[in-house]
């Protein structure tokens, strides 16, 4: 099957199977690269460490889908020191986020990207990609390439319509129905129900102003009740995600 997005063929290119002339010739046609930005750390004992490269990677695909975009291969680890009490965690600096974004967004500039877009799948990743963007967007000491991260808009809206159970604290999804869920309707061979439990662990009132690391608050690292997940769930999150990041996307193309 011919994977080059040209104006006459369009379509989703996937950058980790293509050849070199393919993707010169899908950044000719102006094919936007996406990039899934993701985590690896723990999400109880009953979801991979790569839960959040699990989300991230498939809904990155299915955006690049939507918009006939270049999905890039997931970057797999993040900024997670909060999780590093857990073994299996391994965590990025801040600065090594920032780095790793800007080194992908000076090489795409380089070769001729109209802009850049990043899925992130992890709380930990947002303030270190966006920065890294902002100094892309405005070219201060990279080359000019508008960037735009893309944080799972409309998140906790989709969440509280349809999950049967509520988050341990507001806007905190972690191990919980909802991402188990995802995970389910993505890579269900990669999780283990039966040993699912719930936890609503009671935050201390310093939390998020100080940091705090998440053993000493969940011990079994979930936050919120994962028995009732099912993948139908995850497939409408999914569906939702979807619906609001592509349109998110199409905006920002507009003005490349």
């Amino acid at each position: 099957m011919d994977t080059v997005k040209t104006k006459e063929h369009a379509g989703m290119i996937d950058a980790a199977l293509a050849t070199w002339p393919e993707i010169s010739a899908a950044l000719k046609a102006r094919s936007i690269p996406i990039l899934p930005f993701g985590a690896h750390e723990q999400h109880g004992a009953h979801l991979p460490l790569q839960t959040d490269s699990i989300m991230a990677t498939e809904l990155a695909r299915r955006v690049a889908t939507a918009v006939d975009g270049m999905l890039l291969p997931t970057l797999a680890y993040g900024e997670t020191s909060n999780n590093a009490g857990f073994p299996g965690t391994l965590s990025l600096s801040f600065d090594t986020v920032v780095a790793i974004a800007l080194d992908l967004g000076r090489a795409l500039a380089d070769q001729g990207a109209p802009g850049f877009v990043i899925i992130n799948g992890d709380f930990g990743n947002q303030a270190p990609l966006k920065l890294a963007a902002k100094r892309m967007t405005l070219g201060q000491g990279v080359p000019v390439l508008p960037t735009l991260v893309v944080d799972y808009p409309g998140f906790g809206e989709l969440a509280a319509q349809l999950a049967s159970t509520q988050p341990a604290g507001p806007g905190f999804y972690h191990a919980d129905e909802v991402e188990t869920s995802i995970v389910l309707a993505v890579r269900p061979e990669t999780v283990q129900m039966e040993r699912a439990e719930p936890a609503y662990p009671t935050f201390p009132n310093t939390y998020p102003s100080l940091f705090t690391p998440l053993h000493e608050i969940s011990p079994t690292g979930v936050f919120g009740d994962p028995r009732p997940a099912t993948a139908e769930t995850g497939e409408k999150l999914l569906d939702g995600l979807t619906l609001r990041a592509a349109a998110l996307v199409r905006e920002f193309l507009k003005g490349l």
